[in-house]
């Protein structure tokens, strides 16, 4: 198998994967907002442990500042 024939298999991979997407509207709109939902509750998540820290950090005297 040489690189040529690799990168064509893979380009048709692509293709078919991304022509499927295209044409099933709720897998696409399900992907969309799966990707949204997760992207807030690792936002929120992310805060969280912000806050967390924070408070840590202000109830700690020997920090460096």
């Amino acid at each position: 198998m040489t690189l040529l024939e690799f990168f064509n298999g893979l380009g048709a991979i692509f293709q078919w994967t991304f022509q499927w997407l295209q044409n099933d509207f709720f897998l696409t709109w399900l992907m969309n907002y799966g990707a949204i939902v997760l992207g807030f509750v690792g936002f929120a998540i992310w805060m969280r442990l912000q806050a967390k820290y924070n408070a840590e950090a202000e109830s700690n005297p020997d920090q460096l500042k």
